[in-house]
């Protein structure tokens, strides 16, 4: 036997069941738990079983069925939230967002930095938000840097919307991410303990940009969510500036191009000769 029940009840119109099993049974009829994305596929009928009846077996699900993108193992050992209780944060969060009926949406919201970090400090880690109940439809979470050479922004009226409706207005806010979060990764990431990600003082980025992709499969409505990121920041400076570098190929049919019926395959990326140089 490689699973294991170890509680069950049902109230107020709700079964739950609790059991247990090895992450890799060596079962051809298990699926591995791996660290990640596992996809978990349910179906339910309306009448229990009679075990004690030779014909009790349990009744067809008809429509009653679906799935879900769970992480059911981390890829790491991400640190308790209690570690940064004592440090300064900040957030920047949707507010209150009505998630359209539709398949896919793309959000994007600018935000301008708070000016209560006069002075240049490090974030040392970065926790994603996500609403409680809003958890089967935040696909993924990206954060943005704004050029600060050619952002000329009206901080009372911040670009705010879907991002293909807004895109005039978000250009120089789509070429620097600086963290993304997606289904089945840690919502905790602290960083090296060499380094921080330079804010405030005379770090010369001011304004950000979240976007936050909605997987509405079943179009739902009445849908509101303030879902986004907080980072936690030392008092103290660390040795080096965090940065991030960015390259590969366009998700599109002029990029990535998966063949039909392969395995596997090889995608080759090119740089400039001088791309590595230090100034």
């Amino acid at each position: 036997m490689d699973w294991h029940a170890l509680q069950g009840r049902e109230q107020n119109g709700w079964t739950a069941i609790q059991f247990k099993r090895l992450l890799d049974t060596c079962d051809s009829m298990d699926v591995p738990i791996k660290s990640g994305t596992n996809i978990l596929i349910f179906a339910y009928g309306l009448i229990d079983p009679n075990i004690g009846q030779l014909d009790g077996d349990i009744s067809y699900h008809e429509n009653r069925r679906g799935s879900r993108i769970i992480p059911l193992q981390s890829y790491s050992d991400p640190p308790p939230e209690s570690k940064f209780a004592e440090f300064d944060s900040f957030e920047f969060r949707m507010n209150n967002y009505l998630v359209p009926p539709t398949d896919t949406t793309y959000y994007c919201k600018v935000f301008k930095f708070p000016n209560h970090f006069p002075m240049k400090r490090h974030a040392i880690a970065r926790k994603i938000v996500i609403n409680a109940t809003n958890r089967d439809f935040v696909h993924h979470m990206d954060t943005y840097e704004c050029d600060p050479q050619a952002t000329d922004f009206d901080d009372n009226n911040l670009p705010d919307g879907e991002c293909d409706q807004i895109i005039e207005r978000i250009t120089t806010c789509r070429s620097n991410m600086i963290t993304m979060w997606s289904i089945g990764a840690d919502d905790i990431s602290e960083y090296i303990p060499e380094a921080g990600y330079p804010i405030g003082g005379d770090f010369s980025v001011k304004y950000y940009m979240v976007q936050v992709h909605y997987d509405n499969s079943q179009q739902l409505s009445n849908r509101r969510d303030s879902s986004g990121i907080k980072f936690y920041v030392d008092s103290k400076l660390r040795q080096y500036d965090l940065g991030y570098l960015l390259f590969g190929l366009a998700s599109n049919a002029y990029g990535i191009a998966m063949p039909p019926r392969v395995d596997h395959f090889m995608i080759d990326s090119y740089c400039l000769t001088n791309f590595s140089k230090v100034c």
